[in-house]
Order: structure tokens, then C-alpha cells, then sequence
């Protein structure tokens, strides 16, 4: 190349430049973090999950979550969903109160390595009064009592709440602060009075007291019982509580069904453990005989347990239910519900009885069984467990009539949640057993 080439490709070269020098720089702002996009674990779900779910439902039923207790098959399935990373349903991605509110139901579920996790990855916790509480109960559940004594510390707004006040005076006793704490306890019971908080607080404020019986309601509660020593045994703990004693990952649903004569009911136990080897080893040492019918019941919970859709026992169900024991037919019939809702066939010759029962009747009101339907048959996946979870939270802990039941069994499959559906199953199995 001449020199007089070159210096023209570089004038040209440098004239472009300038050019795009002189052109406007676009200033994108970058959209806040989603609230629900943290993970407590990794739970299977797809990133997706709340694609299409009301975000007012969600509202409702992860408060609810934080307060009731849930059976077993109903607080798996909560774990499950809660501790997903996932965008949230439309319009709640910066729903503050809401993220707060997710991550206590974790923890009220018996996840709080999920909860604290969530919080962890979650910004600005310590400017929000809600997800701070739930920050310090996790530490409080963990007996990281100094972390919580920080995160009260460190709140800007909302301090005079009660929860701040039983817990600021809880932090200036351990530290030595008597009369500070006896002002701030003073406080909180005007505020609000709480018998049990005040037993504790008392004896912690005066150490030479008569003993007193230990608590587990929160994190606040088991760390006073724990600071003065309290036998912790002789108090019945909240699913919080109880998951920080253990220390454990949470698992599968597990049940306990108590022991009883027959092999049938030990094939129950077996199953409420979770050990399906052992539930079908004792079952195939069972002759036929003249408990025909729990063996029904079991063979179904069996075929629900090993995720199998049995035609066959469902006919042999609904032939009990229709024309066996009448003492037992009820119980027939509600196995044969939920048989049915996992997906078992039922042949043209046990439609018609199947179709008389009247065993099983639920008591959700129709229109919440009509939106399960509606959003199972949308595939929304998220807002069907959300209902499901509405459902069995109402329900208390022994969950759901066998009728509600097998409409959530049906509605989870529907969405891709077959584990759950199966657990919600076998649940109900169980309890007939």
C-alpha cells in the first residue's frame, strides 16, 4: 500500500470513528431483582412455575402457609413450591411483604435451610420491618441468637413494633443490659400481652426464680427456652421449631401410622415410613381370606406408593363399594375415589356403581374445586398447587376428605406434579388403612 493510500484508509478510519463517538449513548436502567427469583434449594420445578398464576391468590395462600398447620403430603408439596427459584406471578416481583411472606411459610413448613437461604440471596432485607422478622427468626432457629440481636439492631423502620420489642429486650439482657431490658419488656407487654413471652422473659430477667416450663411457638420462644436451659423435651414444638432440633434436610412426606394386629396393618406402618420394599415384601406373604377388603385398600396404596394406576384393584374397590360389608363400603369407596384421581381406568362394568357413591363427600366450596380445575386444565402450574395447598390448609392436618382429595391428586397430575399427587394419595390410602 502507497503512503498516500494509507493516509487516506486512515483519515476514513478515523473519521468513522468519530462519528460514532458523537452518536447518543443509550441509558438502559436495569429492572430490580426479582423477589422470588432466589432459590432455597433445588427443588425439580422449572423457572416457570408462577408463569400465569394470580399473584392476589398468591397473596392469600402463602400467608395462610405461614400460619396453619399442614398434613404431611400438603407440607411437602408447600416445600416444594416455596423453595423454588422461579419469577414471580405477574405484578409481585417487587412485592416486598409477599417475598417476606414466602420465606416464613418455608420455615413454618420445616424448611430453614431453604428460608435462610432465600433471605441470603435476597437485598435490602434489613430495610424491610417483615423480611428482617423472618431474618431473625431463622437465626434464632439456628441459635445464631447474635445474628438476630444484629438484624434488630440494624432495622431502620418499624423498631416499635411488638416483635422488635420482646426481641431487643431478649438481646439487651444477654448483654448484661438488666434495666434496659426490664424497660423494653415492660414495653412490649403493653403493647401486647403475651403470658408465655412474659413467663420466659421474667425468668430470664430474674435468673433466682422458680423454673419454668420451656416453649417452642417461634424462634423468639426456643431461644429463651434454650438460654435458660429448659427442659425442651416436655414442650411440643411448631414445625419451625421442630426442624431446627432435628437439624435435618426436610424429605419426603413420611407418616406415622400407629401398629396394629394383622399383617395388612403392618404392610401400613411400612408404607406411612416410607419403605415400599418392605410394604410389598409383607404383602406378598398375604393369603386372600376374609380381610378381602383391606387388602383392596392396601393393594391401592401400594399401586399409589410405586406410582402404578391399577384398573384392576379399582374394579375389585368399587365391587366392595357397591355391594360389599355395608360397614365398610363407605371406606371402599373413598379408596376407590382416590384410585381414580391418579389416573386408574375404570372398565365399563364398575362406571355405574362407581358413579352411585356417595362416600367421600369434601367440604371445599365449589368454587374453589372449579378453579383448581380451571387452572390445571390451563397448566398453570404454580397457581394449581397454590389451590391445592388452600384446600389441605383449611383441611388441618389429617388433610382433606377423600372427594377433595382425589380432585387435588387429579389436578397435580395434570400439571407435571405427579410425586405430589402420588404423596396426596398415599396420604389418604393411609389414613383409611
Amino acid at each position: 500500500m502507497t503512503l498516500t493510500r494509507f493516509a487516506a484508509a486512515l483519515g476514513g478510519a478515523l473519521a468513522l470513528a468519530a462519528q460514532a463517538l458523537a452518536q447518543p449513548v443509550e441509558v438502559v436502567p436495569l429492572a430490580a431483582p426479582d423477589l422470588f427469583s432466589p432459590a432455597g434449594r433445588d427443588t425439580g420445578l422449572p423457572p416457570h412455575l408462577w408463569k400465569g398464576a394470580s399473584a392476589g391468590l398468591a397473596r392469600n395462600v402463602i400467608a395462610l402457609l405461614a400460619a396453619k398447620p399442614l398434613s404431611p403430603a400438603a407440607a411437602a408439596l408447600a416445600r416444594r413450591v416455596l423453595a423454588t427459584g422461579a419469577a414471580a406471578p405477574a405484578g409481585a416481583g417487587q412485592d416486598r411483604a409477599l417475598a417476606g411472606a414466602r420465606a416464613a411459610a418455608l420455615i413454618a413448613q420445616g424448611d430453614l435451610a431453604g428460608g435462610a437461604a432465600i433471605l441470603g440471596r435476597t437485598n435490602g432485607v434489613e430495610r424491610d420491618p417483615q423480611l428482617s422478622q423472618v431474618a431473625a427468626e431463622a437465626a434464632l432457629l439456628s441459635g445464631d441468637d447474635d445474628r438476630a440481636c444484629a438484624v434488630a439492631e440494624a432495622l431502620g423502620e418499624g423498631r416499635e413494633a411488638v416483635y422488635w420489642l420482646r426481641l431487643r429486650a431478649y438481646c439487651q439482657a444477654r448483654a448484661g443490659r438488666a434495666v434496659a431490658a426490664q424497660l423494653t419488656f415492660d414495653l412490649a407487654q403493653a403493647q401486647a400481652k403475651d403470658a408465655v413471652y412474659a413467663r420466659l422473659m421474667g425468668a430470664k430477667l430474674s435468673p433466682s426464680g422458680k423454673p419454668v416450663a420451656a416453649s417452642l411457638r417461634n424462634g423468639l420462644d426456643y431461644a429463651l427456652s434454650r438460654d435458660l436451659a429448659l427442659d425442651l423435651a416436655a414442650a411440643k414444638p411448631t414445625p419451625a421449631v421442630a426442624a431446627a432440633m432435628t437439624a435435618g434436610a426436610p424429605g419426603a412426606a413420611v407418616w406415622t401410622v400407629e401398629p396394629g394386629p394383622g399383617e395388612a396393618r403392618a404392610a401400613f406402618v411400612a408404607l406411612g415410613a416410607g419403605d415400599l420394599a418392605r410394604a410389598q415384601q409383607i404383602r406378598g406373604g398375604i393369603v386372600q381370606d376374609d380381610a378381602a377388603g383391606d387388602l383392596a385398600v392396601l393393594d391401592a396404596a401400594l399401586a399409589a406408593a410405586a406410582g402404578k394406576a391399577d384398573g384392576l384393584t379399582l374394579d375389585r374397590l368399587v365391587e366392595r363399594g357397591r355391594a360389599g360389608d355395608p360397614k365398610a363400603r363407605p371406606r371402599a369407596q373413598a379408596a376407590a375415589l382416590l384410585l381414580a384421581g391418579l389416573g386408574a381406568p375404570l372398565s365399563e362394568s364398575a362406571r355405574a356403581g362407581f358413579a352411585g357413591f356417595t362416600a367421600g363427600a369434601g367440604k371445599t366450596p365449589p368454587a374453589r374445586l372449579l378453579a383448581l380445575e380451571d387452572a390445571a386444565r390451563a397448566g398453570r402450574m404454580g397457581e394449581t398447587a397454590l389451590i391445592a395447598l388452600w384446600i389441605a390448609a383449611d383441611a388441618g392436618p389429617a388433610g382433606p376428605a377423600a372427594g377433595d382429595r382425589a380432585q387435588i391428586v387429579r389436578a397435580l397430575r395434570a400439571v407435571g406434579l405427579e410425586a405430589d399427587a402420588r404423596a396426596f394419595a398415599l396420604e389418604g390410602f393411609l389414613a383409611l388403612g
